[in-house]
Formats: C-alpha cells, structure tokens, sequence
C-alpha cells in the first residue's frame, strides 16, 4: 500500500555531503513518518523502491514496510525511524535529501537529487 505522493526534484550546483547513509531526511520528513507509521503499529518503517513510471522514465514509491528485505538497505534516523531502500533504488538516492512540503494545494515527500538529469514538468518521473 502507497504512503502518500512523491516528487523529485533535480538539485544542481550542490555538492554530494559524505555521509554514511544512503538517504537523509530532514526534520519535517522525520515528523510526517512518525506521524504516518504511529496508527500502524504492523509496521516497521517505510520502503522506497524506483519504478518505471511517468514521461521521464523512472519515480519513487513509498510504501509500508513490515520487515526490512534481504537486499534492502537500512536507514536508520532520529529516534527509531526506518527506511528501507529497495535494492534497485539504492544507486539513484545516493546523496538524497527526503524532506515533506506542505503547502495549501498540496503535501508530499520530496526527494532533492543530485544525481538527476532531468525531470517531467510535473516533477513525478526522472531519469540518471
């Protein structure tokens, strides 16, 4: 089951920031998953996985997790919370910051990338 819309957005002109994980989050992304896994105590975390989807050829989905899988990376951040990276998405997110937007139109995760090429117009789809 999807967790709520993602976007990607192409960051140029910004360094890569050596890090041990794989992914970053930012405060307000931390929030909104405590928020979202606090009801569904089933569940462990949240998988982000890379599907072929969209004009530009790649998206991320989020979706629930239960259990983290064999080849999925673990990120682990502020208190307790868990991503798991699918192994497919792992090369794409290298450097990625996760943060949440709210806006009064719209509330989503939004993945700042380094490695992105390009994006559709619409921000859903990517290519590396």
């Amino acid at each position: 089951s999807s967790v709520v819309r993602a976007t990607v957005r192409a960051v140029s002109k910004r360094k890569i920031q050596a890090t041990r994980a794989a992914l970053t989050l930012t405060p307000s992304a931390v929030q909104k998953i405590k928020q979202l896994l606090k009801d569904k105590p089933e569940h462990v975390g949240v998988k982000v996985g890379v599907r072929t989807r969209g004009c530009n050829g790649l998206s991320y989905a989020l979706e629930y997790a239960k259990s983290k899988g064999d080849s999925d990376e673990e990120v682990v951040q502020d208190g307790g919370i868990r991503i798991f990276i699918e192994k497919k998405a792992q090369l794409t997110l290298l450097g990625t910051e996760m943060d949440y937007v709210e806006d009064k139109l719209s509330s989503e995760f939004v993945f700042n990338n380094p490695n992105i090429k390009g994006t559709c117009g619409c921000g859903e789809s990517f290519n590396i």
